[in-house]
């Protein structure tokens, strides 16, 4: 059988592909165990410089796998059901959202549910102009999760955020560009070939410093100014001792272009 997640390490860019096309890339329990190991694995892969999450055939992810969840529903397996959230979506959304290095979101087609979720946990979201979103879960009775009330509201405000959680639709790419839930939005015909090109622009940054700019931003969200100026400093002190910013003075005193190792 063919993975349901894959993955190709390619000149410092980890590409992650959800593989479930015939089920819309939809979470099953599988599906999630192995997602979280390799979301895992890239986050500690040094090799790894920048990440891209994407999706095989018409969908980016379309969250919980419904058929099976009816399936555990009638047949006593509740206790999976409701501890997938703590054992599968929180960990691999905390690993998605903390790695120290960048991440896109590629969105070959439709992110519901959890599958918005984790895109809006990416850094940037690149949309096909024939994809789109839609925060599903009201539709099944079921609360957000995977990150959603956190990232959503950040991405467009709290009004905006209960409006599109409490009315489910789909968003088209082009109002998710309007809102701010795209970063931007590209013929499904070219978007493989931007988010390469972004992907391999970012791979070969500073990864050091990316990594920390990341984490100071997302620090800075739940801390006081003060706090998150403290924060700013010990990264400061982190990527002041990097190789990488020794290059790049080096290259400013030379009028070269620096040339980043992720180091």
């Amino acid at each position: 059988m063919t993975d349901s997640v894959l993955l190709e390490v390619a000149d410092g860019v980890g590409t992650i592909t959800l593989n479930r096309p015939d089920a819309y890339n939809s979470l099953d329990v599988a599906t999630k165990e192995l997602l979280l190991e390799v979301v895992q694995q890239v986050a500690d892969d040094p090799a790894v410089r920048c990440v891209v999450l994407t999706g095989t055939g018409k969908a980016f992810c379309t969250g919980q796998d419904l058929k099976e969840h009816v399936e555990l529903l009638h047949n006593g397996g509740s206790d999976v059901l409701f501890t997938t959230v703590d054992k599968h979506y929180n960990p691999t959304v905390t690993a998605l959202a903390g790695m120290a290095k960048p991440v896109i979101a590629a969105v070959n087609g439709v992110a519901a549910g959890a599958g918005a979720s984790l895109a809006f946990a990416c850094d940037v979201r690149v949309v096909a102009d024939t994809a789109g979103f839609n925060l599903a879960f009201a539709n099944v009775a079921l609360s957000c999760d995977t990150g959603a009330s956190y990232t959503l509201q950040r991405l467009v405000g709290r009004a905006k955020a209960l409006e599109l959680l409490y009315f489910p639709s789909t968003i088209s790419a082009a109002e998710a560009l309007d809102l701010g839930l795209a970063t931007k939005v590209v013929p499904a015909g070219e978007l493989a070939a931007e988010v390469g090109a972004l992907a391999a622009r970012l791979a070969a940054g500073p990864t050091v410093a990316l990594g920390a700019m990341r984490q100071s931003v997302a620090y800075a969200a739940g801390h006081s100014f003060e706090e998150a100026l403290a924060f700013e400093s010990a990264m400061m002190t982190k990527t002041g001792a990097t190789a990488d910013h020794q290059a790049a003075v080096a290259a400013f005193v030379a009028k070269e272009k620096p040339v980043f190792e992720g180091r």
